[in-house]
């Protein structure tokens, strides 16, 4: 893909999923300790989300820190806007500020999972 292509892929990733996480494996084997503590965040809070897995395609690895101008991976959107990596990810969820946002944005928490 070009790097065009890759960008308007992400921003189409980004803009059509409510949730999504951009990571180092997949949630079920993540690759590296910061996207695992993002996926377990994510269960505990109960959101559903999508995940893309950067070490299947250097290309997308590239191209989403030039999106976000961000330069490390994990990277949650949620509706549309970068929120962050691990360390905001984790900040927030301590706060209890994560829950307030996802459900602010209009998304359902699955309260069972808490």
């Amino acid at each position: 893909m070009s790097e065009k292509n890759i960008q308007d892929y992400l921003k189409k990733e980004v803009s059509e999923t409510e949730v999504l996480l951009f990571m180092k494996g997949t949630p079920v084997f993540p690759q590296c300790g910061f996207s695992s503590t993002v996926v377990q965040i994510l269960a505990q809070i109960g959101v559903e989300y999508k995940s893309i897995d950067v070490l299947s395609d250097n290309e997308i690895r590239q191209g989403i820190k030039e999106f976000s101008d961000w330069p490390t991976i994990p990277q949650l959107y949620i509706k549309g806007e970068f929120i962050g990596g691990c360390d905001i990810i984790t900040e927030m969820y301590q706060s209890g500020e994560l829950n307030s946002f996802v459900e602010g944005k209009g998304i359902k928490l699955n309260k069972s999972s808490i």
